[in-house]
């Protein structure tokens, strides 16, 4: 068995037929076939069906999957580690929620950028599902998310509820008659609040499932919405969009989830979390520059 074998049986499974596989993976369709046979015949049984229509996992397939995932993570982290740039002597790949970027997001990654100087650093942003997937495959150590499960060898740190505060362009902006009001969407528990907040506050013109992108409808056609303080605060301080205090602030838990394989000789990372948890890195001044501010999050 060998790790290419393992990688064309996870492009199949993932795109569903041996010819997409073979397009991703820029080989032959032969080839693939050819590599998914040996992978059979090592473990002496069928991993998959083949049907004109694509391909399905047999139950040995579906068995094999999990562990098929877990050592394509390992052999990425092998990679990882055996191709350090020079003068590093370890690396960190880090998920995080575009949502969380801003705040504590940039304060991991500067935590480690500034007290791990020895350590090389890859950020990778995804969904809640795509993190969670990415965790359990080994394709990263450390994930900041909105989720909260964990698998036998993960750590959940929780981190302070993120502030989920009511801005407007114009700080006189009535908080339940807005006409240009914006919905963002942060969530199942937030939307169930929201309507029962604004049950009747009618049918929403425009939404969005981003707060950076919902910021940039703000800042460019006015309106109301309701944004992540630790994203939103930096254009309040400037004067830019206003709070509107009479609106009520909802909360969104949030995680920094470890793979405990991994942090087990990352002495450095109980101190991090301690100051990611202290009330003022919930939502930090942090300064967003004029290209940030054009362009969109790092």
């Amino acid at each position: 068995m060998n790790i290419t074998s393992l990688q064309t049986f996870l492009a199949i499974v993932e795109t569903g037929s041996l010819v997409r596989a073979s397009e991703q993976m820029n080989v032959t369709q032969s080839t693939v076939t050819a590599r998914l046979n040996t992978l059979e015949d090592h473990l002496g049984t069928q991993l998959l069906n083949r049907q004109k229509s694509g391909t399905t996992l047999t139950p040995a397939g579906t068995k094999f999957l999990r562990y098929a995932r877990a050592m394509a993570g390992i052999w990425r982290q092998a990679k990882h580690a055996t191709a350090l740039p020079s003068g590093f002597d370890s690396i960190c790949t880090f998920g995080c929620d575009r949502e969380l970027w801003h705040g504590p997001g940039r304060g991991f990654f500067n935590g480690l950028m500034s007290g791990q100087p020895e350590m090389a650093v890859s950020v990778h942003q995804g969904s809640g599902r795509d993190l969670e997937s990415w965790l359990a495959e080994g394709m990263v150590d450390v994930v900041l998310t909105y989720e909260s499960g964990a698998r036998s060898n993960q750590t959940i740190h929780p981190l302070p509820p993120e502030e989920l505060v009511l801005y407007s362009n114009h700080p006189d902006t009535p908080i339940d008659a807005d006409p240009r009001y914006i919905f963002v969407d942060h969530g199942p528990d937030y939307r169930k609040l929201h309507d029962e907040t604004y049950h009747n506050a009618g049918v929403d013109r425009i939404s969005f499932d981003s707060s950076w992108w919902a910021l940039q409808c703000m800042l460019d056609r006015g309106g109301s919405a309701y944004l992540p303080r630790a994203l939103a605060d930096p254009f309040a301080a400037r004067g830019d969009i206003h709070v509107l205090k009479d609106g009520p602030v909802f909360t969104r838990k949030k995680n920094l989830i470890v793979n405990d394989l991994v942090a087990q000789n990352w002495h450095w990372l109980p101190a991090l979390i301690e100051r990611l948890s202290e009330p003022a890195a919930a939502h930090p001044a942090d300064k967003t520059d004029d290209a940030t501010a054009q362009n969109g999050p790092i």
